[in-house]
């Protein structure tokens, strides 16, 4: 009669048996060689790209060797294991081990490519490029499971847990099934919208805004397009859908609505053309006939706000519904030349034909200043403290600033009245004091009445 402790025993002969220690040790010599190639590639020393590519070629180039170099370890332990199954052969011990290890790292070798291209075609701030060895290891795994014969078992354990008990079974693993389905059925269509962007943002007949406006509208709609055939493709009826729908309705039209709306102003703003990546705007703050308030560039157009960089290198995130509602200063709308107005106050005793020639004089030099229309100036007014002045003249770049030019035209009047003896008065003020006489103190309580008042009484 067998011990009880035969079957431990025979499980442990099979584990220490020859074949399956030379397996693996050939599976760890394998990973020790992926561990020291990957070493090796870490250390090396980054070297200059040849200059004598086409930018184009070289931009393809560095893609295709930085995707080899980050599969070359993985191809150093198949080559590794390769050589262990071949000795192993020639032996005569079998090599099942080794097998399978070699369909796991084909696998990952896959895998890892797959996902080096996707975030490619992607983009450098896609989920798939800043998380891809977390998206690798997880499609990895899968794939793994599926190889090994698996799946079946974990399906059938998944397919045991019921989410929703009762008239509608919703397991675990119907669960999980739809997630993957509606997440490439969605990955997909990103693509296919990447590629309409590209291919519409290159068509040079069309509004930039235009542009804009027809990528973003793709884009949303073949992703929703996406997540319903995703919906359908993991077996779940569209029509059952109905109340969850209802559901987001009364969402947009209370808690969402600000949500909304700012949606439906983006693709406003880009219909009617009144914004587009480029163009320099200002808003909030009106002085001198131009806005100077939050003065910047648009940088992209997105569903729910506006980005615009100030000089100061800041992006100011503005929602979509603000720009419809409040009023803003657009300098790139139909022309960009605008007039600038500086005030300037001269003393009483000087002349100011004089000083009006003077203030003309000094845009004379500016390079952004046009001359046609030429700038002129004008007295405004005679005010309490002086003559008050202003030099009115034009730039056609206001792109490149406004509150520089008018800072170089204030240094050149400075300079040039100055030098011609026009003073500019500061606020004066009189205060005169006035010494009022002493009045007489308060007469006492019971004191005699003044002379000429009747107190009798009648």
């Amino acid at each position: 009669m067998d011990s009880p402790d035969s079957p431990a025993r025979g499980v442990l002969q099979q584990l220490t048996s020859p074949p399956l220690l030379a397996a693996v040790f050939v599976v760890l010599l394998a990973a020790v060689v992926a561990l020291l190639v990957a070493r090796l590639l870490h250390r090396r020393p980054r070297r200059a790209a040849p200059p004598a590519l086409p930018a184009r070629a070289l931009h393809w180039a560095d893609h295709g060797l930085e995707g080899a170099l980050r599969i070359a370890p993985i191809l150093a332990a198949l080559v590794t294991l390769g050589a262990g199954h071949y000795v192993l052969g020639a032996a005569g011990i079998a090599s099942v081990v080794v097998d399978a290890a070699i369909r796991l790292l084909v696998a990952l070798v896959l895998v890892r490519l797959g996902v080096y291209l996707l975030g490619l075609l992607l983009g450098p701030a896609s989920w798939a490029h800043t998380r891809e060895r977390t998206v690798t290891l997880v499609v990895w795994v899968v794939v793994g499971v599926v190889l090994t014969g698996w799946m079946d078992a974990i399906e059938a354990s998944l397919n045991r847990v019921n989410i929703l008990p009762g008239r509608s079974q919703l397991s675990l693993w119907a669960l999980l099934k739809g997630l993957v389905v509606v997440s490439a059925f969605v990955v997909v269509a990103s693509l296919v919208a990447r590629a309409i962007e590209r291919h519409v943002m290159r068509v040079d007949t069309l509004a930039v805004s235009t542009r804009v406006g027809v990528s973003k509208f793709a884009y949303f709609l073949l992703v929703g397009l996406g997540i319903l055939l995703g919906v359908n493709a993991a077996g779940v009826d569209v029509t059952t859908l109905n109340v969850l729908t209802g559901a987001i309705g009364i969402g947009l039209g209370f808690g969402l609505q600000s949500v909304a709306s700012n949606f439906v102003s983006g693709f406003v703003l880009l219909i009617d053309k009144s914004i587009k990546p480029g163009d320099v705007i200002s808003f909030l703050d009106h002085s001198g006939g131009t806005g100077t308030g939050n003065f910047g560039w648009v940088q992209e157009l997105r569903g729910r706000y506006v980005v615009v960089r100030d000089r100061d290198g800041v992006d100011t995130l503005i929602p979509n519904q603000n720009l419809i509602t409040s009023p803003f200063i657009n300098w790139s709308y139909s022309d960009q030349r605008v007039r600038l107005k500086l005030p300037v106050t001269i003393s009483y005793r000087d002349d100011p034909e004089l000083a009006l020639k003077l203030l003309v004089e000094a845009t004379g030099n500016h390079p952004r200043i046009l001359r046609d229309p030429p700038a002129v100036s004008r007295l405004i007014s005679f005010d309490d403290n002086g003559i008050r002045l202003e030099i009115r003249f034009w730039i056609a770049d206001p792109v490149n600033g406004v509150n520089n030019v008018r800072s170089d035209v204030n240094r050149a009047i400075w300079r040039i009245f100055r030098a011609n003896g026009v003073t500019m008065p500061s606020p004066q003020r009189e205060v005169r004091i006035v010494r009022q006489a002493r009045s007489p103190p308060p007469a006492a309580p019971g004191a005699v009445a003044d002379v000429g008042l009747d107190q009798s009484a009648d």
